[in-house]
């Protein structure tokens, strides 16, 4: 087990299992440039180590993340000032970091499991909204309050909420701000499972060790057919995922399962 941490993020990893966990718990979790410059870096960890086949992505304190920190966006903050320089270095290197730390202009290649405490709102719904299992508290809350400010929800939340969930309700819950119970979430597709409070990282960690299991190069490949073919016809699909069907099939690892299978063993996949 290998550990990072950083005072608004924490990384860490057990075998094949990354978990991110947003590590201000003190204001509900809210983002601020430095949390998302600290979670860009996180995903690009998690892309490069051949040993990671999950993402685990929570917060601390019970709370999973609240937002944007608007206190600190109106000058309240309580960073450190050297973070907030490093932050401003890498910023002015690369604008779009902030995006890179929701998932809006970039995903990890592996499966993203989110574990929802307390409330998933604003910037933090629209980080769930890239994620790819969901198990939410049966308390929890979702919503993009944006407007209700005068803000845009410009994390990918206006173009993946209807994506995900019917149209209608993604208008409402744009439109009006207003929060989603995690029972409402369940139904209409917007989380995946329902635990008691308290136990979503349980869940979500039971979910990444199932997937943990399976052929690292099949479940990267259904991943990239599940993401990249929403909204093609079916013959667009099936040709899209023609290469990365047929890459499987010609990897060592499709030999080794099936063998392990008649073997009556469990498989040892290489990636390879």
């Amino acid at each position: 087990m290998s550990q990072v941490l950083a005072e608004q993020v924490l990384v860490e990893q057990d075998g094949p299992v990354l978990t991110i966990t947003l590590n201000r718990p003190r204001r509900r979790n809210a983002l601020t440039l430095t949390s998302l410059r600290l979670l860009a870096d996180a995903w690009v960890r998690a892309d490069e180590e051949p040993d990671v086949r999950v993402i685990v992505v929570t917060g601390a304190g019970g709370t999973f993340c609240s937002g944007m920190d608007l206190r600190a966006m109106a000058g309240d903050s309580d960073e450190r000032e050297e973070d907030r320089a490093e932050t401003g270095r890498r910023f002015a290197a690369d604008p779009d970091l902030a995006y890179k730390g929701l998932l809006k202009t970039s995903r990890p290649r592996k499966p993203v499991v989110a574990a929802v405490e307390g409330s998933a709102i604003a910037g933090g719904a629209e980080l769930l909204l890239a994620t790819d299992i969901r198990v939410a508290a049966e308390d929890a809350r979702f919503g993009l309050s944006e407007v209700r400010w005068s803000l845009y929800p410009n994390g990918g939340g206006v173009v993946r909420l209807p994506r995900q969930v019917p149209y209608t309700v993604a208008a409402d819950l744009l439109l009006t701000g207003r929060h989603m119970s995690a029972p409402e979430a369940l139904r209409t597709g917007l989380v995946g499972h329902v635990v008691p409070a308290g136990e979503t990282l349980t869940k979500a960690l039971e979910i990444a060790g199932v997937i943990a299991q399976n052929g690292p190069l099949a479940v990267e490949a259904v991943l990239r057919t599940l993401r990249e073919t929403a909204g093609l016809s079916e013959s667009e699909a099936f040709a899209h995922e023609k290469p990365y069907a047929e890459a499987v099939f010609r990897s060592e690892d499709a030999k080794e399962g099936p063998l392990a299978f008649a073997q009556k063993r469990p498989a040892v996949f290489q990636r390879r």
